[in-house]
């Protein structure tokens, strides 16, 4: 099993370009479903996630081209409706296709999803939503089945906001009769990049990056050629390791817009930020000021940068308080800091005190998580010694080429096989 070495202590320097978003590609690539006709989208990162869902949607029927960061997907041979246990399990996106297939097809039969051990996110929202919409659900055995002859149009609130939920139900109600309104509906710029493909496809959908979504179906949908969206917590990732290190880093082919929450803690930190139309440049300054974060939906501070800032904050001067309250689980990875010399205490569960120390030190870490994995790449960055960090495949879901681009500002690291 693949391991990254970190020899720590260079400061960072340079441009690093930012690649498509995951979390926007997966239900992108899922919407192909809807259309009977070739598909075709850019920007689409090399991440195992991505491998994943390619995977099922050719086990389905789909024919699958890949061509660098292109990816074409024809759905006109579409002509399963299970997505089995042991595509799904490796990753709890494939929960996306439910939608799509009970739309198009009329029936679905999708394996509970598995995915990272940062907590449960339960399906239970994606279900009741299309319940409401006409759909007979059950759960028999570990999967989803689900039954409509058409889906109908349906008023909806979510009890939470879900982004997964709300992407489902956005795909589900674009081929469904009549108007779906999605109340307190995810807010994430990934939610409006679906919304956009979803109107270039011939839906009509409405007020995505709002609370309140409404969705005109249509009959048929159409073939499109788009490109995914930034990735927004690459981005904040880099920009983190620049501040941490006192370097100059500058993230290109950005969206400063989808990091205004990162931004602001970035600079409460006393790092200078500049921005420009798809670029943000980090400064870090010493020392680091300490600041408290709490994790909110979007667009609150991210659960996905918690790990990241934590690392940051472990090298503030005096204490900082973080408080998770997207996920239970996620302060997995806080042993492994305490391994390199962080002085972090959890406290009621969900929230983390954060000490200031003069350095980490490296060490031989685990990681437990996608998040997790990066906050161990920057501590080992800053770290006296050697960082060698095991489980990496855990980064290789959501991050593309980390350790190159780190080796392009600078940074002293390889992977070993």
């Amino acid at each position: 099993m693949d391991t990254i070495e970190i020899k720590g202590g260079v400061r960072l320097e340079g441009e690093v370009p930012i690649s498509g978003a995951k979390n926007a590609a997966l239900p992108i690539l899922a919407s192909a479903l809807l259309v009977e006709g070739a598909c075709g989208f850019s920007r689409v990162p090399k991440l195992k996630d991505i491998d994943s869902i390619l995977l099922l949607l050719e086990d389905l029927g789909c024919t699958v081209t890949r061509d660098g960061d292109r990816v074409q997907v024809d759905a006109r041979g579409l002509n399963r409706t299970e997505a089995a246990y042991d595509l799904v399990r490796k990753m709890r996106a494939s929960i996306l296709v439910l939608g799509p297939l009970v739309a198009r097809l009329g029936k679905a039969r999708v394996s509970l999803p598995g995915g990272c051990a940062i907590g449960a996110r339960p399906v239970d929202l994606h279900l009741k939503g299309l319940e409401a919409m006409g759909a007979r659900i059950r759960l028999e055995h570990g999967y989803v089945e689900a039954e409509a002859e058409r889906l109908k149009g349906a008023d909806i609130c979510f009890d939470v906001p879900t982004v997964g939920g709300t992407e489902n139900l956005m795909m589900a109600a674009a081929l469904a009769d009549g108007e779906t309104i999605l109340r307190n509906a995810a807010r994430e710029p990934e939610i409006v990049a679906l919304a956009d493909v979803l109107n270039a496809m011939g839906a009509s959908v409405e007020g995505a990056g709002t609370s309140k979504i409404v969705i005109q179906g249509a009959s048929s949908l159409k073939p499109v050629d788009v490109e995914i969206i930034p990735d927004r917590i690459e981005a904040g990732t880099f920009l983190v390791a620049g501040a941490l290190t006192g370097g100059d880093v500058k993230a290109c082919g950005c969206n400063p817009d989808h990091l205004r929450a990162v931004i602001d803690k970035l600079r409460a930190t006393g790092a200078s930020v500049e921005t420009g139309p798809d670029w943000i440049r980090v400064r870090g300054n010493s020392p680091v000021k300490s600041v408290d974060i709490t994790t909110q939906p979007y667009p609150g501070f991210p659960t996905d940068m918690q790990a990241q800032f934590m690392v940051l904050l472990s090298m503030a001067e005096g204490t900082s308080v973080i408080s998770e309250n997207i996920f239970e689980n996620r302060f997995i990875h806080v042993s492994e800091l305490q391994r390199m010399g962080a002085a972090i205490s959890l406290h009621a569960g969900n929230t983390a005190k954060v000490r200031g120390v003069k350095e980490l030190s490296g060490a031989p870490v685990m990681a437990s998580d996608l998040r997790a994995s990066a906050s161990l790449i920057l501590a080992g960055l800053v770290a006296t010694n050697t960082t060698v960090v095991h489980r990496v495949y855990h980064l290789d879901r959501g991050y593309e080429a980390m350790e190159e681009k780190f080796s392009r500002l600078g940074a002293r690291i390889r992977r070993i096989r």
